[in-house]
């Protein structure tokens, strides 16, 4: 499997691909990276390639086929039968999928499975409302579905967020730049922090969570806080950095979530782009906050119940979206007010109560999820006499990589870097950036992305 953070893409399939696609003329780059996308699936997943084609094939064709229909009110039933029909296909292999990801292991799973199949259900409804500017083409509607930067991972961009259906793409050295900046900034908050934090939710698991002290439970639950975050960001920036590169818009889908001040707002920054496609696909139509508090309950259950699913099938998924909806739940119907009269007092609220949804995320053994929660909230006694000196241990050992963590958490780092980014001590930290992870990479563990099977 080809991952961005890997020596054979950043110096073998990129570099070569890049190539590629600036010497082919502009009117035929988009072949080049429909062709260069196909061939980088292959590479991690050559038995599902096939698959991958044929979903392509068939959702172009069913869009065709709702487009073609008039707006008439008979019109207007073709559209909805062949909506349906197109759903209730690409619904059907995901439910299937995962079905059999859950008896079977996630091995069987496509690469990037939920993150193609999320872009194909949304161009089906985005058609059926007639948000196309025009019938969409083959090529670039493969060009959508498959390009490799997104596709196995997301972000989950819109087909009319990527201006796939503009004449002249831009392209320019100040974007060629722009995107490499993106993609060293993503590379080293994958390689330099999230991989290093990995290793102490690993060494937690192997001291066994009967053995770990109240301390030491909180400094892990933490840690995976912050690896979680790191390793998905920093795809994301990776995979946006690349689309940038290529002539297409830069997609934000993380907006410093740790620095938010409700349960609500931390789920509107953190996945963006998942978020929007449950907000505009599941919870508007049916109904949103539009129709009275009971209505809205209902819809953030069913809402929360889906993205437990979509993660996993086993029931530490399912309960860790039941917590977070009881957790919104409650923002909405008490604690609100007084997050926005008090802000801190939100934020300290997110800052304890987050990192405990992660566990029951990241736990997926019952018995041993209830063991870790146990020692996180001693209240029946005992959890924090368990080796109570262990957490100066691991506090010695990652106290670098935990602070450097709390720093680029802060947005104002982030914000100063990009305003800043032609600096010459930015670009020179940049270059040390890029090198110290190609080294890491090199040297020491480097772990796959968490969302590679999802």
């Amino acid at each position: 499997m080809v991952i961005f953070s890997s020596l054979e893409f950043i110096f073998r399939f990129f570099p070569a691909f890049l190539a590629v696609y600036y010497i082919t003329p502009k009117k035929y780059r988009e072949w080049a990276l429909l062709l260069g996308s196909i061939v980088f699936y292959a590479m991690g997943e050559p038995y599902y390639v096939l698959l991958l084609l044929v979903a392509v094939w068939l959702n172009y064709f069913f869009a065709k086929k709702i487009y073609s229909c008039r707006d008439t009110r008979r019109g207007r039933k073709c559209r909805k039968d062949r909506v349906v029909a197109a759903l209730v296909m690409d619904i059907g292999l995901l439910a299937a999928f995962k079905l059999l990801g859950a008896f079977l292991g996630s091995a069987i799973l496509p690469l990037g499975l939920s993150f193609f199949l999320f872009k194909m259900i949304s161009f089906q409804i985005d058609t059926y409302r007639g948000e196309m500017v025009q019938k969409p083409g083959f090529r670039q509607t493969a060009v959508y579905f498959v390009m490799f930067p997104q596709l196995v991972s997301g972000p989950i961009m819109r087909f009319h967020e990527g201006g796939f259906q503009e004449e002249e793409r831009e392209y320019s050295w100040e974007k060629l730049e722009e995107g490499l900046q993106y993609f060293v900034a993503g590379l080293g908050t994958k390689v330099l922090l999230a991989d290093r934090l990995a290793i102490l939710w690993k060494d937690i698991h192997m001291i066994g969570y009967e053995s770990i002290s109240t301390p030491l439970a909180w400094l892990g639950a933490a840690g995976y806080s912050m690896e979680l975050y790191f390793d998905f960001w920093g795809y994301s920036l990776m995979a946006s950095g690349i689309c940038v590169m290529l002539g297409y818009p830069f997609i934000e889908n993380f907006r410093h979530p740790y620095a938010s001040r409700s349960v609500s707002e931390f789920w509107r920054r953190w996945h963006m782009t998942l978020g929007s496609f449950f907000r505009d696909y599941v919870y508007i139509p049916l109904g949103g906050s539009r129709e009275g508090m009971a209505v809205t309950m209902r819809n953030l259950l069913a809402v929360w119940l889906l993205t437990g699913l979509w993660h996993g099938g086993s029931l530490n998924f399912i309960l860790w979206g039941l917590s977070l909806f009881a957790l919104i739940a409650i923002e909405k119907l008490a604690l609100g007010k007084l997050f926005g009269k008090f802000p801190f007092v939100g934020r300290f609220f997110v800052l304890l109560v987050i990192p405990v949804t992660w566990v029951i995320f990241a736990v997926t053994d019952l018995r041993e999820l209830g063991m870790y929660l146990g020692r996180m909230f001693p209240f029946a006694g005992g959890g924090i006499a368990v080796n109570p000196r262990d957490i100066i241990k691991y506090l010695g050992m990652y106290w670098y990589y935990l602070l450097a963590g709390v720093i680029w958490c802060i947005p104002a780092v982030s914000q100063f870097l990009k305003k800043h980014r032609r600096n010459p001590a930015v670009v020179l930290l940049t270059v040390l950036v890029f090198w110290l992870s190609v080294y890491c990479v090199v040297s020491m563990e480097n772990n796959p992305f968490a969302y590679l099977k999802f």
